[in-house]
């Protein structure tokens, strides 16, 4: 009995110091690069000036042409990220902000994300390979039911998010392995193959949400200019007045739901394909930077 007692606090002990030098490893490797997403393209930067930053989702990633920023000579970065929510984009908006970017317009896709507060699984987990090197992050997480599992246990979040940022993610990370996710300033053009062209959306109810107004707070204590919009959507949608209720809620936000609407500009009912995103970016840009 002594023996088997023994035997398996030495197990114990072993695990834990071989999950301790595994956090160690990935971790480090994660610190040290920053070409494969746009998490880490912030995380490990230094400070950037910008005249145009953009944060959202898919719906901000497919839709905002960088390239025609620059034409017009704002400095600008498409820093959507598909799947996203707001919970991530008021995360790397702080982030950005502790680098001491200066920005001074932020363009903040806000549409659908508003009817929820929730993490996205697949963003947020980018964003765990530094929550022991950041208190923002840290921070950011801890009011999440599984923060203590993955703050406190050592490579826990590697394992429970293995297909994220486990072994295959990190040794991408570790060879320098690039994506073209960082590619034409962070827009990702769709491609005319239709996708999905029917959505429904009446069961989407939006929130005063508690992510949009951090980011409403950030900007203000920070002098950048907000411009909150809601972007194209195909014709054959249900529940369109969702974007009326978002201006219920909140009258800032700028609703340009319908300015592209022929299905021949978009790749999926939520997505505009190419020549959609650059109707829709060169009507903002005629709108909003026209000087």
């Amino acid at each position: 009995m002594k023996q088997f007692l023994l035997f398996t606090i030495k197990t114990i002990i072993i695990i834990v110091v071989l999950a301790v030098l595994l956090d160690y490893g990935y971790t480090s490797i994660y610190l040290k690069n920053s070409n494969r997403n746009k998490i880490e393209y912030v995380y490990n930067s230094e400070a950037r000036n910008y005249d145009v930053v953009i944060l959202g989702s898919s719906r901000a990633n497919n839709h905002f042409v960088t390239e025609m920023f620059e034409q017009k000579e704002l400095k600008t970065y498409n820093y959507g990220i598909s799947g996203g929510h707001l919970f991530e984009s008021s995360l790397l908006l702080k982030l950005m902000l502790e680098r001491n970017y200066k920005i001074k317009t932020l363009i903040l896709e806000t549409d659908l994300n508003l009817s929820n507060e929730k993490r996205s699984e697949t963003v947020a987990a980018k964003f765990l390979p530094y929550i022991h090197d950041s208190e923002i992050i840290k921070n950011h997480f801890s009011n999440e039911t599984d923060f203590k599992y993955m703050y406190y246990l050592p490579f826990y979040r590697y394992i429970d998010f293995d297909g994220l940022i486990g072994f295959r993610e990190m040794y991408k990370t570790g060879s320098r392995q690039t994506t073209n996710v960082l590619d034409e300033g962070g827009f990702h053009a769709l491609k005319n193959k239709k996708g999905k062209m029917k959505n429904d959306i009446s069961a989407l109810k939006p929130l005063k949400n508690k992510y949009y107004e951090e980011i409403k707070q950030l900007c203000k204590a920070n002098n950048i200019n907000m411009i909150s919009i809601m972007t194209p959507m195909c014709e054959n949608t249900k529940g369109i007045e969702y974007f009326d209720k978002v201006k219920k809620v909140y009258p800032e936000i700028h609703n340009y739901e319908n300015v592209v609407l022929e299905d021949k500009y978009f790749s999926s009912c939520g997505h505009m394909n190419d020549t959609g995103a650059r109707i829709f970016t060169a009507r903002i840009l005629k709108d909003f930077f026209n000087k």
